[in-house]
């Protein structure tokens, strides 16, 4: 009997001692949803910079999930969007702004350039 309370209070103590303590690592070694602000525009950084030009809207946001902000616009014959990835903080505010953001341009579903050259150009 004194053997089964000492492991129940084994175990109560472990179970306490790690509750709440949950670690995620995606494949790339990032934390999954809880990732710091800075993993997040490391990771988005590495992404964007290996992006190609013509890769369809469909293959962007499967690399890079879904953007902090969306625009679409159309031109002419021509479709414009513009997907926002924070890439960088420029205040400690808590909130991403597009100014925070580096825009990843696609013209009529295939990407045409990213940065704000690209997106001053449409």
């Amino acid at each position: 009997m004194k053997k089964a309370i000492v492991t129940l209070a084994a175990a109560s103590v472990l179970t306490i001692g790690l509750s709440g303590c949950v670690i995620s690592v995606d494949g790339d070694g990032f934390e999954g949803h809880h990732a710091s602000w800075e993993d997040r525009e490391y990771k988005n950084r590495k992404i964007i910079a290996d992006l190609n030009l013509d890769m369809t809207t469909e293959q962007v946001r499967g690399r890079l999930g879904t953007p902090d902000f969306n625009e679409l616009v159309q031109r002419e014959d021509d479709v414009y969007q513009v997907l926002f990835y924070r890439t960088h903080r420029t205040s400690g505010d808590g909130k991403t702004t597009k100014d925070e953001c580096t825009p990843v341009v696609m013209r009529n579903g295939l990407l045409i350039g990213w940065g704000e050259t690209a997106y001053q150009r449409i």
